[in-house]
């Protein structure tokens, strides 16, 4: 189908696609009433104004409660000034302002020749990813610590590497999975980078247990090696490697550990790559990635930890495979299998988003070719500095949007051309517990789900 040359055409299209998105969001997933938020504030509202305990709390019939280290409650005491309603319109802002971040890091300037149509159309797409649907629904984090983390490739890639670290720090000291973006700074032999995110999220850990001693020293000592405190390992919106052993009912550490071991091998190595050929979008992509795999409870919201790879995927030319993939994304499909996931169906279908995060692992490219390179647009600006040979910059992608790559167009990374190298650029979370207790039959699609 050809796209609409006209602007009538165009808004009609648009129409029809946020029709179709509103409607796919009415009868598919169910909202998730915001169940995390409510976890954040509550905790935050007993431990100031009541005297309790933050580890202590939990949501009102469930055995949930708070389950992130010390410093993210820190972070979120000025909850305790709102009633929920407020926090809840504050966390919406918020991570709003956090998608507009992200995507401006992965698209650069190229959203903006795509005009209004390919912008909505872009909207659309990013409405119907079940990681950003979930992450607003349940009004988690996980937006604010991505965009921290790619603000540090963004100046990795645009040479500032003085002032790189501290987002990785701060989204490590919220919750612990971004603390292997410290590890990709190591593989990379960004000693100064690397030291200032262990230093801030060292610091940040640091003034927590000064606010915070006897919290802290439960989380360090207890609540962070009970499991039973996170939600269970088999249910089905644990999309990790952990999760698929738990499904098959393998409970032992041992297999899990070697699993984990290879997956890093694997990511030490492509991640390495990525950085000698100057693609930091691929290498933070690949981190984000692995992060999700090797967690022992990467729930579904978490998976927002893959757009960075749809970016790298349309930058590279590949739109029917990103296309492709980011469509099952958006399908809610491993929940087929909440009740039942046995059988090699089962095996297969429940781990979908699993396998999609190991296939782009081992897949996602890494560097472009020297005759893909487009010739770099030679005009300088203040904001756009020349690259160095040490550190190039982030430019845009030239595709066009279109009905058939909505999601490439919110997606798109950019490239730049240099003195003998590939410039692609660009880019965990302490997993938390599902929403309910667990029940005969783990909750379906149409229930609420935390992470």
């Amino acid at each position: 189908m050809r796209a609409p040359t006209t602007d009538r055409g165009r808004l009609l299209l648009v129409l029809v696609a946020v029709a179709a998105v509103g409607a796919f969001t009415a009868t598919v997933p169910l909202l998730r009433d915001w169940f995390d938020l409510r976890v954040y504030h509550g905790a935050v509202d007993t431990w100031v104004h009541h005297g309790g305990r933050l580890y202590d709390y939990r949501v009102p019939g469930t055995v949930y409660g708070f389950t992130y280290p010390p410093f993210a409650a820190v972070a979120m005491l000025p909850m305790a000034l709102f009633d929920l309603r407020t926090a809840i319109t504050v966390g919406l802002l918020l991570n709003l302002a956090a998608l507009a971040v992200v995507v401006r890091l992965l698209t650069g300037r190229a959203w903006r020749r795509h005009g209004w149509y390919g912008c909505a159309l872009g909207a659309c797409a990013l409405a119907l990813f079940e990681p950003l649907r979930d992450t607003f629904s349940f009004g988690q984090v996980n937006l604010l610590l991505l965009a921290l983390v790619l603000v540090d490739a963004w100046l990795l890639a645009t040479g500032r590497e003085r002032r790189a670290g501290v987002g990785i720090g701060l989204a490590a000291a919220v919750k612990l999975t971004p603390a292997l973006f410290i590890g990709l700074l190591l593989v990379a032999r960004r000693w100064r980078a690397a030291a200032v995110a262990t230093v801030v999220a060292l610091a940040a850990t640091g003034f927590a247990a000064v606010v915070a001693p006897d919290a802290s020293r439960f989380y360090w000592t207890d609540a962070l090696w009970d499991t039973t405190r996170v939600g269970r390992l088999d249910y089905v919106s644990n999309q990790s490697l952990q999760g698929i052993l738990a499904r098959l009912g393998e409970p032992g550490r041992a297999v899990w550990a070697v699993a984990v071991v290879l997956t890093l091998g694997v990511w030490a190595v492509r991640g390495r790559r990525a950085v000698v050929a100057g693609d930091w979008a691929a290498a933070f992509a690949l981190t984000g990635l692995t992060a999700c795999l090797v967690s022992p409870i990467t729930w579904v919201h978490h998976l927002v930890w893959l757009l960075p790879s749809f970016a790298v995927l349309v930058r590279t030319g590949h739109l029917r495979v990103a296309g492709a993939l980011y469509a099952v994304l958006c399908t809610s499909v491993v929940w087929l299998w909440f009740d039942d996931a046995s059988g090699i169906d089962g095996f297969l279908g429940s781990n979908t988003y699993t396998w999609i995060t190991l296939g782009l692992l081992l897949w996602l490219p890494v560097g472009q070719p020297r005759a893909a390179r487009p010739i770099r647009d030679r005009r300088a600006t203040a904001i756009d500095p020349a690259p160095s040979p040490a550190a190039p910059r982030m430019a845009q992608v030239s595709s066009q949007p279109g009905p058939s790559s909505c999601a490439a167009t919110a997606a798109a990374t950019g490239t730049a051309s240099g003195p003998g190298r590939g410039l692609a650029r660009s880019a965990s979370s302490e997993p938390t517990g599902s929403t309910r207790p667990a029940a005969p039959n783990p909750q379906s699609s149409s229930r609420r789900a935390s992470s």
